[in-house]
């Protein structure tokens, strides 16, 4: 099949899936098509054979106040599809992809399918705002097909939407052979050279991901057990959780370690991932953590449910109280036994359910599915 694939190519859970994806379709056989303002960065380290269709943004006065990009974006993708005879156009995120993939079926006149993949924000966030909603609405049944990343995101949309259209759940992957712990002593003690407890947090560092709440929670770990915290992203409340560690003075056991590439290096030397979220629609931070074999700790929101098993994986917790957050922390580091079994059940799950060569072809199926009716 020839394939176009369309996402944002910044540090975030649907261009991981995304690239991800592409990158295995390629391996599979097929043509694959990135169409993107930028080259997604896990693309960067890949040298398997793919094509990447750059799209521009046009600096001029009349655009001023208005978002050109998913004109470009529509424009790009037509040619693409005329020149390169797609079959399928996968857009990941309704908002604005599925909308300037339904102008490209306008200006084209070459015959393509089109699937969309909703990943959370573009549904839950974006979409629920009133001026959106009717915009996304058509956007996702204008496709051909749509899939979802999780049970709860599914029925978020048919709840908040008037669908009609059946989605799909195909749940977000991981590569376990890439994503496995590894010992590494000469890094761990970089960050840890006292034999300190390693926890982790990764994310855009946005507001629903309660950073704060994760500074807090370390800091009261921090007064029994010796740690340090590996923070790994950027984003806007990034000031604001630098600024709590000041003033809370565990400055020296906080390391802002901003966007990094080889996540699993430093997943592989932690001893606990936290996670504060208000919402997520799967959480694929927790499921790579979890294939490198690190308890999770978390809210029991969203999709998050349907990826860690409570007490087997980690602990998921409702509400949150940050003692009780801290009490579960300190639950899991202080005792080896019980680190160690939810370590084994995290890497089993991992690749038990959500391993890539166990979700590729569900994509592979599914657009064979489309392509058919």
């Amino acid at each position: 099949m020839r394939i176009g694939i369309t996402c944002y190519p910044t540090y975030g859970g649907s261009g991981v899936v995304a690239t991800e994806l592409g990158m295995f379709l390629t391996k599979r056989g097929h043509e694959i098509h990135f169409i993107s303002s930028d080259l997604p960065f896990r693309l960067r380290s890949f040298r398997g054979k793919f094509f990447f269709h750059e799209v521009k943004v046009i600096n001029y006065p009349l655009f001023e106040y208005q978002q050109s990009y998913a004109l470009n974006l529509a424009a790009k993708m037509s040619e693409v599809i005329t020149y390169q005879e797609l079959d399928i156009l996968h857009v990941h995120y309704a908002i604005p992809h599925s909308i300037s993939a339904y102008l490209a079926r306008q200006i084209t006149k070459r015959p393509f399918k089109i699937i969309t993949t909703l990943h959370g924000t573009d549904i839950t966030v974006v979409g629920n705002e009133p001026e959106f909603l009717p915009v996304t609405q058509f956007g996702i049944n204008e496709s051909d097909g749509v899939t979802a990343v999780s049970n709860y995101l599914s029925e978020q949309t048919y709840k908040t939407f008037d669908i009609n259209i059946d989605i799909k759940v195909i749940y977000n992957f991981v590569n376990t052979q890439e994503f496995t712990r590894k010992t590494n002593s000469e890094l761990r003690k970089k960050y840890a050279p006292d034999g300190e407890k390693i926890m982790i947090h990764i994310s855009n560092f946005r507001p629903v991901k309660r950073v704060d709440s994760i500074i807090e929670i370390f800091a009261k770990i921090c007064e029994d057990i010796p740690s340090k915290l590996l923070l790994i992203g950027d984003g806007p409340e990034r000031g604001k959780a630098e600024k709590m560690c000041r003033d809370l003075d565990i400055c020296d056991h906080t390391l802002f370690l901003g966007k990094q590439t080889d996540i699993q290096d430093f997943l592989s030397i932690s001893d606990l991932v936290i996670c504060t979220s208000k919402t997520e629609s799967f959480g694929l931070t927790i499921l790579e953590a979890m294939s490198c074999g690190v308890p999770v700790l978390s809210t029991r929101v969203g999709g998050i449910p349907e990826i860690v098993e409570n007490e087997k994986q980690g602990f998921l917790l409702d509400g949150l109280d940050i003692d009780e957050f801290a009490l579960a922390g300190k639950t899991i580091v202080s005792n080896k036994k019980l680190q160690d079994e939810m370590s084994k059940s995290g890497m089993k799950r991992a690749r038990d359910k959500f391993d890539a060569k166990k979700i590729i072809p569900q994509y592979e199926k599914y657009y064979r599915e489309v392509l058919d009716r």
